[in-house]
């Protein structure tokens, strides 16, 4: 079974998660599903340090 660890660092987060997106996935909910994760979390997590994410450009500005 895989396990799936986020980076906890808001600003490695930012980069692990718009790179995930722009490499491997469509969405958001599209990646999270994948990796078993929250995504409030990383929604909240990264609105923390001022981004928001953008569907229609699938990343967080």
């Amino acid at each position: 079974m895989r396990v799936n660890t986020l980076p906890k660092d808001p600003v490695i987060l930012l980069s692990y998660v718009n790179t995930q997106l722009r490499d491997n996935y469509n969405s958001l909910e599209e990646m999270c599903r994948a990796l078993n994760t929250d995504k409030s979390s990383i929604i909240t997590t990264l609105s923390g340090i001022g981004y928001s994410y953008e569907p229609a450009q699938n990343r967080f500005r």
